[in-house]
């Protein structure tokens, strides 16, 4: 009779440890799908940039003859942009293709903001409908770039926390859940969108 309450003891306790073991992987793989949502904004928004820049520049184009190097750099940069996009949208915290993504959309923004410094001195490209209502556009989605990147950073801010705080900490090592990386702009300067005004 006492071996067999200590089986079923032994029994429950396995039980209860398993049904842990269940909860705290379950905890962590929504956390991680919690994140890769969340860049999938990113991504949208993203998208949405480097579609309205070659329209941008080739508005441009036909009034800033001369500033070839400047339309060429931007059109590089979200080349670059675009690159680094596709390599993080595969795998959403890695932290390689998250410094490669605030990298190229670095040199982006400060491609535009030189575009931007120069169509200063082209009063009728300042005043070309067409330029103004890009520029509004390419605001807008900046703005929404930064609200999701935040909404990003947050998730991956509590991803991390779930997975580095014991004893989920152990189940993350044996299950294999790696640390996520946020997508930081490294210059505070740049955090905010380009500045247009036509």
């Amino acid at each position: 009779m006492e071996l067999l309450l200590l089986a079923c003891g032994g029994a429950v306790v396995i039980g209860v440890v398993a049904l842990w073991l269940i909860s705290v992987y379950n905890g962590l793989v929504r956390a991680r799908n919690a994140y890769k949502n969340a860049f999938a904004q990113i991504d949208v928004q993203l998208k949405r940039r480097h579609d309205l820049i070659p329209n941008l520049v080739e508005t441009a184009k036909g009034y800033m003859k001369h500033e070839r190097e400047t339309l060429e750099a931007v059109i590089s940069a979200r080349s670059g942009a675009v690159n680094a996009q596709a390599k993080a949208a595969a795998n959403p915290g890695d932290p390689n293709a998250m410094q490669q993504l605030s990298g190229a959309e670095n040199m982006l923004t400060q491609t535009l903001g030189r575009l931007f410094a120069l169509s200063e001195a082209y009063p009728d490209l300042k005043a070309n409908q067409n330029m103004m209502q890009l520029s509004e556009e390419l605001t807008s989605t900046e703005n929404k770039v930064a609200f999701a990147r935040q909404h990003f950073n947050d998730s991956v801010m509590r991803y991390n926390n779930r997975r580095e705080s014991f004893p989920a900490n152990l189940v993350a090592g044996m299950f294999g859940f790696g640390p996520a990386a946020l997508f930081e702009i490294e210059d505070p300067g740049q955090r905010e969108a380009p500045q247009v005004s036509f």
